[in-house]
């Protein structure tokens, strides 16, 4: 590292100006330095303390929850709307932190230190409370994938009454188990997993870098400026375009090629947008793109090739599975249909989509729990080199202090009257295992072993979720989190129960075990940013379940807002068309109706395809942990992102996300200062930008203002509508 440090300096000093006083120049040399170090810290320890660094007396404050939980409101909605579209939703750490700088920082000089208004929302505004905006973010705009993928599919099933609207008090019950339950056994995982472990946590840590930044004395003012004017001026032009383009959709967001060249007289050229080829112009997943990189999304548009562009249509000539016309005037058939009314059409005439989805639910499978077992040494290694001291009795004794004032064998720098008292942490778990229990046993009709039997299995789920998130920067807990259902399946299958209440107790389960791990992984990174920034965690506790209280309520609103615009979300027509397809929710009904069938209703050849692609993806995971040098695993496909576009028609969201991947890459490489400073704040503006963009359409299909009413057909294939 010092010889980096030299070696820049040296630079530094080849480039400082010839004129002005000596001291000038070494003045120049020590910011430039100051800069050139930061962006590479040490992320396995708390960064060390700025000597012109303030002193903050209030890092929790009423403002930094309030601030905090808008935004994570923000990120919440666009992660309804992109998760109900393609299964995919994104973190609100970065931009919580931007943003809540760029709205607090300018109120924090602009309103005077005394009086009411003053004390609220006044005074200075330091890293550390704004660690607080972001960890009100980031739980305020959690868990919303419940409702992308479990709980909508426990509609489709007719679980629970015909609208959402009907079961406003169940959804925030069931929320509120998964919520709390999460966040109160997240404490303990802080010490091991980023005390101990030191795992990286990319994302998190990224957060703690980019607020250290913002908040530099010499040149954190400048980089704020330049982040969330780019991150503001991206989030409007989005947001903007995703309305505007509502009331012309074939003209300015879709271009269905296939169906303008059939129009022109290349009429065989119409197979192109009846497998779901055409282009569109999304901003959300282009952003996407740029955030997940080349691999992840390249690999996405891999799996829609073999897919879509070379199994789906094998298939149907093959007859092997079936499409459905959707137009009488012209040769438009839909492949997407995974309803049937006849039970044997599942097995003899099922349709392209549900014939893949079982090999793409296999591969995702096997991916996640091949690679989770591949690891398994590294993980047992940490933990036992991590002390983890199995007698309960230790985990509610004081830390021994020594002579010096620290503890000798405690690793963490963090103050003890800073921690989270183990009181709080053990108090809340145990209330909210009460509270899982009574909700689950009154509403849900589950058993008290089956409902604690759901919380081990989130508690278990949460050392896989975190592991990988800490190591990789990705959530496999929704993949993984699938094993609940097998478990539970089994359970139904020797308890002997109706298929109607062994499918409620299967999705209830998954709902807690995946809801409580998610929760719990998204936490722990939360916490990995405040250890960097020196920030208290008990603060951070206290912000997480305010917003842990927001999420509770906002993300069952907001489900009941798409489903009320959108029915198709949860009862999609025959055709399989809708405006949002949620792979997520066909995923969770496909497994919850396999393992509580009397027989399984899986076509032969694609029970047998799905075991010849899962073979191949556990071998080649095997083959890169064991012989491929990891330099070279980049250029390996990620089985997950291939199994997504499986499961998921979403062609142009895959193209999207690949030329975002390049883009990304070319800025890169061209410009490197440029792309350091502005990438994630232009990406993560497009992001939220759409999804509220999304928000506002589904509130003016509501007020019956929308596009469907007053917008135009022009592009769109028949001539009807297809925004």
């Amino acid at each position: 590292m010092a010889a980096t440090g030299e070696s820049g300096l040296n630079v530094l000093q080849r480039e400082t100006s010839s004129h002005g006083s000596s001291d000038e120049k070494v003045a120049r040399v020590e910011v430039a330095e100051e800069e050139y170090e930061m962006e590479k810290p040490d992320i396995s320890k708390p960064f060390p303390r700025d000597p012109g660094e303030m002193i903050e007396t209030h890092q929790l404050t009423i403002r930094a929850i309030v601030v905090g939980c808008a935004l994570g409101a923000v990120v919440g909605a666009s992660n309804i709307y992109l998760g109900l579209k393609t299964g995919f939703t994104f973190g609100p750490q970065l931009f919580g932190a931007i943003f809540g700088f760029a709205i607090i920082k300018p109120l924090s000089k602009a309103l005077p230190e005394s009086g009411l208004i003053g004390r609220l929302f006044g005074g200075p505004f330091g890293p550390k409370e704004n660690c607080t905006v972001q960890s009100a973010a980031t739980a305020a705009g959690g868990i919303g994938i419940l409702f992308v993928s479990a709980v909508p599919a426990m509609y489709r099933l007719n679980l629970l009454s015909f609208l959402p609207k009907s079961d406003i008090g169940k959804l925030i019950a069931l929320t509120a188990c998964a919520s709390f339950f999460g966040v109160f056994f997240v404490i303990p995982l802080r010490k091991y997993y980023i005390v101990k472990q030191k795992l990286t946590f990319p994302t998190p840590a990224a957060t703690a870098v980019t607020i250290h930044a913002l908040h530099n004395s010499r040149t954190g003012a400048v980089a704020a400026r330049k982040k969330s004017l780019a991150l503001l001026y991206s989030f409007i032009v989005a947001f903007c375009f995703k309305v505007v383009s509502g009331y012309a959709p074939g003209v300015l967001f879709d271009w269905h090629i296939g169906w303008t060249l059939y129009r022109i007289g290349f009429t065989s050229i119409i197979a192109l947008d009846n497998y779901g080829w055409w282009i569109e112009f999304t901003p959300a997943f282009f952003g996407a793109g740029m955030l997940s990189g080349l691999n992840a999304s390249w690999s996405f548009l891999g799996g829609s090739v073999l897919a879509w562009g070379i199994i789906a249509p094998s298939l149907i000539k093959n007859g092997l599975a079936v499409g459905q016309s959707i137009s009488k005037d012209f040769p438009l058939v839909s492949y997407n249909a995974l309803s049937f009314t006849d039970v044997a059409d599942f097995t003899t005439s099922p349709s392209p989509r549900y014939w893949l989805l079982w090999p793409g639910i296999l591969m995702m499978l096997l991916y996640s729990f091949t690679d989770l077992g591949m690891n398994s040494a590294f993980i047992i290694t940490h933990l036992r080199n991590a002390n983890v001291k199995l007698d309960p009795r230790a985990w509610f004794r004081r830390t021994p202090i020594a002579e010096g004032g620290a503890d000798e064998e405690d690793e963490d720098e963090t103050p003890p009257e800073d921690r989270v008292p183990t009181l709080w942490w053990t108090v809340g778990l145990a209330a909210s295992t009460i509270m899982c229990c009574a909700i689950l046993a009154t509403i849900f009709h589950m058993n008290v072993g089956e409902a604690i039997l759901s919380l081990i299995l989130g508690f278990v789920f949460s050392f896989v979720g975190v592991q990988s998130a800490g190591t990789t920067d990705i959530n496999p807990v929704t993949a993984v989190a699938k094993a609940s259902q097998l478990v539970f399946g089994g359970i139904a299958k020797g308890s002997h129960l109706a298929q109607t209440p062994a499918q409620t107790v299967n999705l209830t389960a998954g709902i807690i075990a995946a809801g409580s791990a998610a929760q719990s992984t998204d936490m722990t990174g939360d916490l990995k940013t405040g250890y960097l920034l020196r920030a208290k965690p008990r603060n951070q506790f206290v912000a997480q379940l305010c917003g842990a209280v927001v999420a509770m309520f906002l993300n069952v609103g907001l489900f009941i807002l798409f489903t009320t615009a959108s029915q198709c979300i949860l009862y999609p027509p025959e055709d399989g068309n809708c405006t949002y397809q949620g792979p997520s929710i066909s995923a969770w009904v496909a497994v919850a109706v396999a393992v509580t069938s009397p027989k399984l209703p899986i076509p032969s050849s694609s029970g047998y395809t799905a075991i010849g692609l899962g073979i191949f993806v556990v071998i080649s995971v095997i083959v890169k942990h064991l012989w491929v040098p990891k330099k070279y695993w980049q250029y390996i496909p990620n089985w997950n992102a291939v199994g997504l576009a499986f499961v998921a028609p979403q062609i142009p969201f895959s193209i999207a996300m690949a030329i975002g991947s390049v883009f990304n890459y070319i800025w890169m490489k061209r410009n490197p200062a440029s792309f350091d400073m502005y990438m994630f704040a232009v990406a993560a503006g497009m992001l939220a930008g759409e999804g509220l963009g999304g928000v506002l359409q589904a509130l003016l299909a509501i007020a019956k203002v929308d596009g469907s009413l007053f917008g135009t057909a022009i592009g769109c294939p028949g001539f009807e509508f297809c925004g």
